[in-house]
């Protein structure tokens, strides 16, 4: 990582957010299956599910605007369409296809798979905005050394 001439971080760690898909992606993708997974479970109207998890969806994508995490709008809108299309798979072919037992396994296996992917990208996340902190802080001291060196040149001259 590194902050550009302009003072934005540029991230290069596995974990920063691409313009279309990245490993957020993936955490979106186990999501969606994940709740696919639970409101199977539920036994809803099928019309009132998928609404609901689109919306929520959406709904997530807006709170992390509301909280200033950093995406390109592509990303954002394919992070959302990532999530419906794992979601109906499971909650329309796989859930219904597997045993009781079955499903308990592979819901709990994604669920937590998800959840270890999401703690994992959190921390990175947090450990850049550390970082960037530094690099800023650090920027702040090398310009302020540099002014003080020029302004004691010219008035040396």
């Amino acid at each position: 990582m590194h902050l550009s001439r302009q003072g934005k971080l540029i991230r290069t760690d596995i974990w920063r957010e691409g313009k279309w898909l990245d490993l957020w992606s993936v955490v979106h993708l186990l999501s969606g299956a994940s709740i696919g997974f639970a409101f199977y479970f539920l036994s809803l109207n099928s019309a009132v599910v998928v609404t609901a998890v689109f919306l929520g969806l959406i709904g997530y994508e807006i709170w992390e605007k509301a909280v200033q995490i950093e995406e390109v709008p592509t990303n954002r809108i394919l992070d959302v369409i990532v999530g419906v299309l794992s979601f109906l798979p499971v909650y329309y072919v796989i859930a219904p296809r597997l045993s009781s037992t079955a499903l308990i396994l592979v819901f709990g296996f994604v669920l937590t798979a998800d959840t270890v992917m999401s703690v994992f990208g959190w921390i990175a996340s947090r450990k850049a905005v550390v970082l960037e902190t530094r690099l800023r802080e650090r920027a702040i001291r090398r310009r302020a050394r540099r002014l003080k060196r020029e302004s004691l040149l010219r008035s040396s001259i």
